[in-house]
């Protein structure tokens, strides 16, 4: 079958996620403030470290809404392929937020409170909030991943983190998740705290938050380097385009191709096609024209395409006594 293989990843656009960060920031942000508000009154490192994670998060779902926003730029003869990978830097940099501002200060604070313990003042105030956080947390990685469905298929999790093109949708479900997971250290270690009257669990639940922050930020600047640095469509597209240009009666085979995203929305296929030596110039057009609308009803996110006509010059066989060279055309 050429349609609805288990594993192609559909189509994306740049609004898929958009809702998704705008309920991680709302959430963020309430969830930041009220943070806030329990460690001033109970000194709570671990409500702290989580406090400064919430303002980390808000703070990235902006650079991502920015992101998606200056893509949007038309392409200028500077930059004629457009700002499409202006998502892709602005993910990045939510990685170098989340590993300084989130990971290594929780870090520091959990080293602090360990040299220098503090007792838990108001102890049901830090349970409380970080209760209501979880609630709130849950609704956020919710609306993720119903965005997420709507464009992984019934592909993998991890491996539609790692084959994604739209950065905004794994990086909320990282986020989310790791959210999810730094409440649940939290809420254990200032449990163990109030429980046991030792404040040693509240700062080794904070050392958990910021190691845990530090592996997702990882995680993030390393598929968003890939991006970056540029990726070819999916082994099933690739073979999609194959296809389609080997498929078509106007020509005889494809020599070559390569392929590139532009940006999360936008592949670029670049491809040597050879035709009939007695073509002519109406033909090749035609049929160019035709491989173009094929190639973009099969991939829709192919938007620019290049399509170069040569003859195919098969290699003959050479006999041990000549020394003639054939060289193949495309090479």
């Amino acid at each position: 079958m050429r349609r609805g293989r288990t594993r192609r990843l559909a189509p994306v656009s740049a609004n898929h996620g958009t809702k998704a960060v705008i309920a991680a920031f709302l959430a963020n942000t309430g969830i930041a403030i009220t943070k806030f508000i329990a460690w001033f009154f109970s000194g709570s490192a671990s409500m702290l470290a989580e406090a400064i994670h919430s303002v980390a998060d808000a703070g990235n779902q902006l650079l991502l809404l920015l992101g998606g926003r200056l893509a949007k730029k038309q392409a200028t003869p500077d930059h004629p392929f457009g700002y499409g990978r202006e998502r892709y830097i602005w993910a990045f940099i939510v990685a170098l937020v989340l590993f300084s501002v989130g990971g290594l200060f929780s870090i520091y604070e959990g080293v602090s409170k360990l040299q220098h313990p503090h007792e838990i003042e108001v102890p049901w105030l830090p349970l409380t909030v970080l209760g209501i956080a979880i609630v709130l947390e849950s609704f956020s990685i919710r609306v993720a991943i119903r965005e997420a469905n709507q464009v992984r298929g019934t592909t993998r999790w991890w491996e539609f983190i790692r084959k994604a093109k739209s950065p905004e949708l794994p990086v909320i479900l990282l986020e989310d998740l790791a959210a999810l997971l730094g409440l649940s250290f939290a809420f254990v270690a200032v449990g163990l705290s109030v429980l046991t009257g030792n404040p040693v669990f509240d700062a080794i639940g904070t050392l958990m938050i910021g190691t845990l922050l530090i592996l997702v930020a990882a995680v993030l600047a390393v598929e968003m380097k890939s991006l970056l640095i540029g990726e070819g469509a999916t082994r099933e597209d690739q073979q999609r385009i194959q296809r389609v240009l080997n498929a078509n009666p106007g020509v005889e085979s494809l020599i070559h191709m390569k392929t590139l995203y532009l940006g999360p929305d936008e592949l670029m296929i670049a491809a040597k096609v050879a035709f009939p030596p007695q073509s002519d110039i109406e033909h090749v057009a035609r049929t160019i024209n035709d491989l173009e609308g094929q190639l973009r009803a099969e991939v829709p996110q192919a938007r620019v395409i290049y399509i170069e006509p040569d003859l195919y010059v098969a290699k003959p066989e050479i006999a041990p006594s000549t020394d003639h060279i054939v060289i193949q055309s495309g090479n």
